[in-house]
């Protein structure tokens, strides 16, 4: 039996593993930082025979709350990651399987490899209409990516998504993986009409070399992005300071920044309320977004979510909120679930790649909605 975590996104511990009833792990922190939830490891064993896992100290973990109720997700070809019943108390995450092959993956959520990134990137600059453009590099000397999709014009909106901040929300890129798929058919009446009026820029993974650590939360430094808006740094937070230079020259419209919340088990958004120049027509913007999106999917709803900020307190260090302060423009922060839609709940796969991957391609119907009215 052997148990290992040494490739791409890979984090685990192995405290003792001679019991095939009796597997002991920890999850690694992010480096230089105290962050952990992220695991992905991969177990070698003989198959058809009974294994108890158990992953401790997780009530020292990032969000100790995200563990109730969730449910670990495994794989024996790395493409199809299904959930396994896990039960969690006394900071202990425990499952049970018996493996049908030698040879199975188990992670927090289904993983976005740093191959795929690199293929999905590659897949998109050879499409029409599509440029790929490298803004800089990563402290771990990785390139910074973006794709344009369209052609800019003076008459056109400029629209903003970025994904995965924190490299752990696999479900981020498989998102933006959804939209771009869609956004690039030149079949698509949504695409059409939204690349007549707008000129999408994207950036799949906002934090490559976190992903391949097996971070959860910080960048290779142990730097939490999504706190870095007001000043990011070359020397801390390049991943931030070049995309914020490129909005900066392309001028902006509408941002969205793709999450995934470890809590919630729902599809929602975090808005701008709490900006200083917060006012009704932003207010109408988001209003006229989420009764879009309510629309178009039953995977979103607008119920659960996180508490709004007060009249000019939100925090400007995140990045919607220091978007939309900086731009004056319609900026939300979307949040997928890491446990199960409970709206719509799928006791086989709970939330996952598939249904992050439809929730992007949804989220371009929605914004049919409010392109019109973004400036």
């Amino acid at each position: 039996m052997k148990i290992t975590s040494n490739f791409d996104s890979g984090n685990i511990k192995v405290i003792e593993a001679v019991d095939p009833l009796n597997i002991q792990l920890e999850i690694n922190k992010d480096n230089q930082s105290d962050f952990f939830q992220w695991f992905h490891f991969r177990l070698e064993t003989t198959p058809f025979q009974n294994h108890k896992l158990h992953i401790n100290n997780l009530e020292n973990s990032a969000y100790p709350d995200g563990w109730e109720g969730y449910h670990a997700v495994a794989s024996y070809d790395r493409q199809t990651w299904f959930r396994v019943p896990s039960e969690y108390a006394n900071g202990t995450l425990s499952f049970e399987m018996e493996p049908e092959c030698g040879s199975v993956y188990f992670a927090y959520f289904a993983p976005y490899s740093y191959d795929r990134h690199l293929d999905l990137l590659a897949w998109a600059q050879s499409q029409h209409a599509c440029e790929l453009e490298t803004l800089g590099e990563t402290l771990d000397g990785r390139d910074m990516s973006v794709l344009r999709v369209g052609i800019p014009s003076s008459d056109k909106k400029t629209i903003w998504i970025t994904a995965r901040q924190h490299p752990g929300e696999t479900m981020a890129e498989w998102y933006v993986e959804g939209l771009l798929h869609k956004l690039l058919d030149d079949e698509d009446p949504h695409a059409a009409a939204l690349l007549s009026k707008a000129v999408f820029y994207i950036v799949p993974n906002m934090n490559p070399d976190g992903s391949v650590r097996g971070h959860l939360r910080t960048n290779a430094k142990g730097v939490n992005l999504n706190r870095e808006w007001q000043t990011p740094s070359m020397e801390n937070s390049p991943e931030v300071f070049l995309v914020l230079n490129k909005m900066r020259e392309t001028g902006l419209d509408m941002h969205l920044d793709i999450h995934g919340d470890e809590a919630i088990p729902y599809n929602f958004v975090a808005g701008s309320e709490g900006i200083p120049g917060y006012d009704d027509r932003l207010k109408e913007l988001e209003d006229s977004f989420k009764a879009a999106l309510l629309t178009v999917t039953p995977e979103f709803q607008d119920e659960h979510g996180y508490p709004k900020d007060e009249p000019g307190q939100a925090n400007l260090t995140v990045g919607s909120s220091a978007v939309a302060h900086e731009f004056n423009a319609l900026a939300y922060t979307v949040e997928m679930p890491f446990k199960d839609n409970n709206d719509l709940p799928d006791p086989d796969y709970g939330w996952s790649d598939r249904r992050s991957y439809q929730f992007g391609q949804d989220t371009l119907a929605a914004i049919v909605n409010v392109v019109d009215k973004l400036r």
